[in-house]
């Protein structure tokens, strides 16, 4: 059995930055939920990203759930959400017992499409909050997302999950809505194992969700609470290993870089491919390189070859409206995401693969169009 290469595996830096924090938080027997690499690791993401505060979580999904909350998404309000992405976007909308409607993608950056979301305006004008997704490391068009979403005078919450170190006209993503999110899961750009940041550059509310990951305990001598609470908060272990990722941050995103331009160089003359978009004004941290395919050749016959040769691949996200869970609720658009999942790819962009790896993984799916 050829070795396995993997779709995108955590990639620990060669310098060991992780377990240097890793080593204190066990040498200050700091082993909890709050801590020097606590505060370090929020500190230190909302400088690199740009933004005033930041609330270290157990998951990006956590972040999204008190992002809703904090712009006071309740139940039977009404939240945007792309249909193209993962459920984990999607799921905390109905833990406030809110009610989802899909908006579609578009072509030019496989993101929330503007049409729609001005289609959705007018149909759903009482709108409590709007979820933007920056699919695979792509930005969405955020100019024109925003300028709409301060038209209709709506909160806005970026899931940049996938997008950490992508810019958008020279500003991170994550930074231009209420709220910004992202995910340190294993097999993000940089990794804690699982975790996730909620940032703003409201300092007030990013103390209110930090209160709220830690079971909403009032300050009193005795336990008292009075606010629902969660157990959200990030260990001061995993934190350390997040602050020594984020000092490789930016070799990660060169390599993403390099293994996107690698395979549009070597696939991008093959009949019926096409790479994910680029945009003028879209910086991507390409997390994952992803293609569609339009000829004979379609995204089972890669799957398959690719798995034969032990090689890891992944269809474009199924849409939410497809999905059984979320099927009974409204769907805006035309059928842009359904095509991008009927015919994508993700193709393995793991940061530790050699041009050997690459040249495997490359070789491979030139074998079927021969």
């Amino acid at each position: 059995m050829k070795e396995r290469i993997f779709l995108s595996s955590p990639h620990m830096s060669d310098e060991g930055y992780e377990m240097q924090y890793v080593k204190e938080a066990f040498d200050t027997n700091w082993i909890a939920p709050l801590g020097e690499n606590v505060n370090g690791f929020e500190r230190e993401l909302a400088e690199k990203v740009g933004s005033k505060a930041a609330a270290a979580l157990s998951s990006g999904t956590a972040a999204i759930h008190l992002a809703l909350k904090a712009v006071g998404v309740g139940e039977g309000d009404i939240v945007f959400c792309p249909t193209l992405t993962f459920s984990a976007t999607a799921n905390p909308i109905i833990y406030q017992n809110a009610i989802p409607v899909f908006i579609d993608s578009d072509y030019e950056t496989w993101n929330m499409s503007p049409k729609a979301l001005e289609e959705a305006f007018e149909k759903y004008p009482a709108v409590k909050a709007v979820i933007v997704v920056h699919l695979y490391g792509l930005s969405a068009d955020m100019g024109k997302i925003m300028e709409i979403c301060k038209k209709h005078n709506v909160a806005v919450i970026e899931d940049a999950a996938e997008s950490l170190g992508t810019y958008y006209k020279g500003k991170h993503t994550g930074t231009f809505g209420d709220y910004g999110i992202f995910s340190f899961n294993g097999n993000k750009i940089i990794t804690t194992s699982g975790g996730g940041m909620l940032v703003s550059n409201n300092e007030e509310r990013i103390a209110k969700a930090r209160f709220w990951a830690t079971q909403s305990r009032d300050q009193a001598r005795h336990y008292q609470h009075s606010e629902l609470g969660f157990n959200y908060r990030m260990s001061n272990v995993v934190a350390g290993i997040g602050r020594g990722q984020l000092k490789v941050l930016d070799q990660r995103v060169k390599k993403k870089r390099y293994i996107f331009e690698f395979y549009k160089r070597e696939l991008g003359g093959l009949e019926g491919i096409k790479f994910m978009p680029s945009n003028e004004w879209d910086d991507p941290n390409y997390w994952l390189s992803s293609i569609t395919l339009s000829g004979e050749v379609r995204p089972l016959d890669i799957f398959d070859a690719l798995e034969t040769e032990n090689i890891e691949s992944r269809p474009v996200w199924k849409p939410m409206h497809m999905q059984p869970f979320f099927e009974k609720y409204d769907f805006v658009g035309t059928d842009v995401s359904e095509k991008l999942f009927e015919n994508g790819v993700c193709l393995p962009s793991d940061t530790k693969m050699t041009d050997a790896d690459l040249e495997r993984v490359v070789e491979t799916i030139k074998s079927l169009f021969k």
